[in-house]
């Protein structure tokens, strides 16, 4: 701004000037004033034009300065802005540091756990991970995933369509935090969770006796085996197996089971003894069992479980046991069913027996009644013997059944019936208000949750009611009998006598007169 006030001041003073001088030699010359101004005009108004041109040149030349400098600025700040794009996308690209816990990961000796992020294509993930924020990998050593890892879980594992799978199962050994050997929980009772990459929590427990840390079930062998600016890690003993992954296992293995199974028709069973006539041919692993789930089961509920006289039952190619823990657990993870969770556990001969049902090849579908329904139930009901066993048999159906499965049998049919472990007894399932209802009229219950827990094996159902069979009133007859009341005979004399009773009004003296 100082610079153009003087540029201007410059341009008034040689304007002033250049009217001076044309001016000064006439003022002598000529003393008229009309003909001094008549003479001067032209001169004066030349001054005028040239000072006009001169600052229309300056304004000019200003404007285009002010712009160059607006060009500039803007040009600088977007070359500013390109290199700030530039450098984020330089660290973005995966240039960590070497000192980065990444790179000692892939450097130290869990050399099977790194081989697995490569397979997996995690390396951008937890580059970019790295990038934000500090984190914590817990490693299992190189045995956990060579000698004591299932085979089939590895292969499962391993195939290019589960490759999901395996980045769950490899994010859920990582937290996106720092977690030192000195903040672990030193006791049992103060226990911690964190989220991990996957989205899913894992527990930290200690042990203050022994000094031992844990996560989940798994002891941690070497705290604090590397140590990075940017992150740590924990050496554990056994792999950590999160419970998505192994639901997809047991589904694809499950399934892959099934649908290896050839159908044979079934073997000639003595109704008397409920055994068969002849031996049965050898049953492959697998193959689904030959007699009637009703023949398999055991003599009574209350009574240890008999071992079942089909041929599927040593071969154990199911883990039943393991199956129903599995949705037992689900059942209390899920929420709103630990009454019939607590009525499982309890009652270990029932579940024992759903586990070896399961176990020899046979499919259930589990009617659960959700906490608030088991509540309605009185003592009464629960106090005779046997009678929570017969409830919950009456909540089994000897068919795998799924939502979809029994909505679309329902809607097409109208009413379904379906056999239940208690014998003879069926539930009766038909379409009501776009769902399930099961039951009659009185106490009937709705399909609450749908697909609680479905393995291709065990498939849980949630229903808002306990259900009851209908109870067969047996009509008593009541028979009236009519007694005849026959008057005793009296002799002629008698009769004689009592008319002339009678006659003088004294027969109301003798008993035998007034019969």
């Amino acid at each position: 701004m100082a610079y153009n006030a003087n540029l201007a001041n410059i341009l008034l003073q040689q304007f002033f000037k250049s009217v001076t001088q044309r001016l000064s030699p006439e003022r002598e010359r000529k003393k008229n004033t009309s003909l001094f101004l008549v003479y001067n005009i032209p001169h004066f108004v030349n001054s005028i034009l040239d000072f006009y041109s001169s600052l229309m040149a300056f304004m000019f030349f200003n404007s285009l300065l002010l712009l160059l400098l607006l060009l500039l600025q803007i040009s600088c700040s977007r070359f500013s802005l390109a290199l700030q794009e530039n450098s984020s996308a330089t660290v973005r690209s995966g240039q960590i540091n070497s000192n980065s816990v990444l790179v000692a990961l892939l450097d130290s000796h869990y050399t099977e756990l790194a081989e697995l992020v490569e397979k997996a294509l995690l390396l951008q993930t937890l580059e970019e991970t790295v990038g934000k924020h500090n984190i914590t990998i817990f490693a299992p050593k190189n045995e956990a995933l060579e000698r004591d890892l299932d085979p089939e879980f590895k292969r499962f594992l391993l195939e290019p369509g589960n490759l999901k799978s395996l980045q769950t199962l490899l994010l859920y050994h990582i937290v996106p935090a720092r977690i030192d050997r000195h903040s672990w929980p030193k006791s049992t009772l103060a226990l911690t969770h964190h989220f991990t990459l996957s989205n899913e929590r894992v527990e930290l427990s200690g042990d203050d006796s022994s000094g031992e840390k844990f996560i989940g079930s798994a002891k941690v062998i070497s705290p604090n085996a590397v140590d990075r600016p940017d992150g740590v890690i924990h050496g554990i003993e056994q792999l950590l197996i999160p419970r998505s992954v192994q639901q997809d296992f047991n589904n694809r293995r499950s399934l892959r089971s099934i649908s290896a199974v050839k159908p044979e028709g079934a073997p000639e069973v003595d109704p008397r003894t409920h055994r068969l006539k002849k031996p049965a041919p050898p049953v492959k692993p697998g193959a689904p069992p030959v007699l009637p789930i009703y023949d398999a089961m055991a003599p009574g509920p209350s009574l240890a479980p008999a071992p079942a006289p089909g041929p599927g039952g040593p071969h154990h190619h199911f883990n039943g046991m393991r199956q129903v823990k599995d949705f037992i657990q689900t059942l209390i993870q899920y929420g709103g069913y630990n009454e019939m969770a607590d009525i499982l556990v309890n009652l270990t001969s029932l579940a024992t027996e759903m586990g070896r049902l399961v176990s020899e090849g046979y499919v259930l579908t589990v009617l659960a009644p959700n906490d608030e329904a088991m509540a309605k139930l009185t003592t009464d009901q629960l106090s005779e013997p046997g009678a929570p066993e017969q409830i919950i048999y009456y909540h089994i159906i000897p068919e795998y059944q799924t939502e979809e499965s029994m909505y679309n049998a329902v809607r097409r049919f109208g009413k379904v019936s379906y056999d239940t472990l208690r014998l003879p007894h069926k539930v009766l399932a038909q379409e009501a208000d776009g769902s399930v209802r099961f039951g009659h009229s009185d106490g009937s219950a709705y399909l609450f949750d749908p697909d609680i827990y479905t393995d291709g094996r065990i498939s849980v159902q949630g229903i808002d009611g306990v259900l009851f069979p209908p109870e067969e009133k047996a009509k008593e007859e009541k028979k009236t009998i009519k007694v005849a009341t026959v008057k005793p005979r009296r002799g002629k004399l008698l009769e004689a006598a009592c008319r002339m009773l009678v006659a003088i009004g004294q027969d109301s003296r003798f008993t035998s007169c007034r019969l």
